[in-house]
Protein backbone atom coordinates (compact mmCIF):
# COMPACT_ATOMS: atom_id res chain seq x y z
CA UNK A 1 0.00 0.00 0.00
CA UNK A 2 0.66 3.46 -0.36
CA UNK A 3 0.12 6.67 1.86
CA UNK A 4 0.94 9.83 -0.24
CA UNK A 5 0.53 13.72 1.32
CA UNK A 6 2.92 16.42 2.22
CA UNK A 7 4.56 17.21 5.54
CA UNK A 8 5.98 20.65 7.14
CA UNK A 9 9.34 20.17 9.20
CA UNK A 10 10.56 22.36 12.08
CA UNK A 11 14.29 21.52 12.85
CA UNK A 12 15.70 23.21 15.87
CA UNK A 13 19.34 23.16 16.92
CA UNK A 14 20.49 21.59 20.31
CA UNK A 15 23.05 22.92 22.21
CA UNK A 16 26.01 19.97 22.77
CA UNK A 17 26.42 18.86 26.30
CA UNK A 18 29.46 19.28 27.85
CA UNK A 19 32.11 15.98 27.84
CA UNK A 20 29.54 14.56 25.42
CA UNK A 21 30.66 12.92 22.20
CA UNK A 22 32.38 15.34 19.74
CA UNK A 23 30.59 19.13 19.38
CA UNK A 24 31.41 19.46 15.79
CA UNK A 25 28.56 16.92 15.32
CA UNK A 26 25.11 19.09 15.38
CA UNK A 27 22.27 17.82 17.41
CA UNK A 28 18.99 18.95 15.87
CA UNK A 29 15.13 18.16 17.44
CA UNK A 30 12.78 17.63 15.03
CA UNK A 31 8.91 18.66 15.07
CA UNK A 32 6.97 17.65 11.88
CA UNK A 33 3.04 17.84 10.63
CA UNK A 34 2.02 15.12 8.34
CA UNK A 35 -0.98 15.74 6.12
CA UNK A 36 -2.88 13.68 3.57
CA UNK A 37 -3.19 9.40 3.84
CA UNK A 38 -0.64 10.05 7.05
CA UNK A 39 -2.55 12.32 9.28
CA UNK A 40 -0.11 12.55 12.17
CA UNK A 41 3.32 14.72 14.32
CA UNK A 42 6.36 13.25 14.17
CA UNK A 43 9.06 14.36 17.05
CA UNK A 44 12.48 13.37 17.04
CA UNK A 45 16.24 14.24 17.03
CA UNK A 46 18.86 14.20 14.18
CA UNK A 47 22.81 14.22 14.66
CA UNK A 48 24.47 15.59 11.41
CA UNK A 49 28.26 16.38 10.31
CA UNK A 50 29.69 17.83 7.32
CA UNK A 51 32.92 16.81 5.45
CA UNK A 52 35.37 19.47 4.49
CA UNK A 53 34.57 18.99 1.06
CA UNK A 54 31.67 21.32 -0.04
CA UNK A 55 28.07 19.18 -0.16
CA UNK A 56 29.73 16.14 1.20
CA UNK A 57 27.92 15.56 4.74
CA UNK A 58 25.89 12.51 6.42
CA UNK A 59 22.78 12.45 9.17
CA UNK A 60 21.28 10.23 10.75
CA UNK A 61 17.68 10.48 12.70
CA UNK A 62 15.10 8.62 14.86
CA UNK A 63 11.43 9.92 14.79
CA UNK A 64 8.65 8.88 16.72
CA UNK A 65 5.21 8.87 14.54
CA UNK A 66 2.09 9.96 16.11
CA UNK A 67 -1.63 9.64 14.34
CA UNK A 68 -3.80 8.04 11.44
CA UNK A 69 -2.74 6.69 8.41
CA UNK A 70 -5.45 5.37 6.73
CA UNK A 71 -7.86 5.77 9.14
CA UNK A 72 -5.58 2.97 11.17
CA UNK A 73 -4.79 4.86 14.11
CA UNK A 74 -1.64 4.14 16.70
CA UNK A 75 2.49 5.09 16.29
CA UNK A 76 5.32 4.04 15.26
CA UNK A 77 9.31 4.96 14.57
CA UNK A 78 11.17 5.77 11.42
CA UNK A 79 15.09 5.58 11.39
CA UNK A 80 16.41 8.25 9.05
CA UNK A 81 20.04 7.64 7.41
CA UNK A 82 21.03 10.47 4.45
CA UNK A 83 24.10 10.76 2.75
CA UNK A 84 25.04 13.72 0.53
CA UNK A 85 28.16 13.47 -1.88
CA UNK A 86 29.30 16.44 -3.46
CA UNK A 87 25.36 17.53 -3.54
CA UNK A 88 24.32 14.42 -4.68
CA UNK A 89 21.57 13.27 -1.86
CA UNK A 90 20.26 9.60 -1.07
CA UNK A 91 18.16 9.20 1.76
CA UNK A 92 16.74 6.05 3.25
CA UNK A 93 13.70 6.06 5.92
CA UNK A 94 12.65 2.80 7.34
CA UNK A 95 9.69 1.66 9.59
CA UNK A 96 11.90 0.87 12.84
CA UNK A 97 11.09 -3.24 13.17
CA UNK A 98 7.97 -4.07 15.51
CA UNK A 99 7.48 -0.39 16.89
CA UNK A 100 4.06 -0.17 15.51
CA UNK A 101 1.52 0.42 18.12
CA UNK A 102 -2.31 0.29 18.36
CA UNK A 103 -3.87 -0.03 14.91
CA UNK A 104 -0.74 0.25 13.03
CA UNK A 105 0.86 -2.76 14.93
CA UNK A 106 2.86 -4.86 12.66
CA UNK A 107 3.64 -1.74 10.35
CA UNK A 108 6.26 -2.79 7.86
CA UNK A 109 7.63 -0.22 5.71
CA UNK A 110 9.91 2.61 3.56
CA UNK A 111 9.05 6.40 3.68
CA UNK A 112 10.35 7.89 0.64
CA UNK A 113 10.68 12.27 0.81
CA UNK A 114 11.24 14.82 -1.99
CA UNK A 115 10.88 18.27 -2.63
CA UNK A 116 9.31 20.62 -4.80
CA UNK A 117 8.80 24.53 -4.67
CA UNK A 118 9.63 24.90 -1.34
CA UNK A 119 7.21 21.99 0.03
CA UNK A 120 7.97 18.71 1.63
CA UNK A 121 6.23 15.49 0.36
CA UNK A 122 6.32 11.83 1.25
CA UNK A 123 5.29 8.55 0.24
CA UNK A 124 4.81 5.71 2.50
CA UNK A 125 4.75 2.16 0.64
CA UNK A 126 3.99 0.10 3.32
CA UNK A 127 2.33 -3.49 4.17
CA UNK A 128 0.14 -3.84 7.54
CA UNK A 129 -1.59 -7.27 9.03
CA UNK A 130 -5.20 -7.53 7.86
CA UNK A 131 -4.94 -4.49 5.45
CA UNK A 132 -6.72 -5.66 3.00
Amino acid sequence: MHAKGTFEVKVTPQPAEAGVGDASIGRMGLDKQYSGDLEATGRGQMLATRSPVEGSAGYVALEKVSGTLHGRHGEFALQHNGIMTRGAPQLTVTVVPDSGTGDLQGLVGTLTITQADGKHFYDLEYTLPDAG
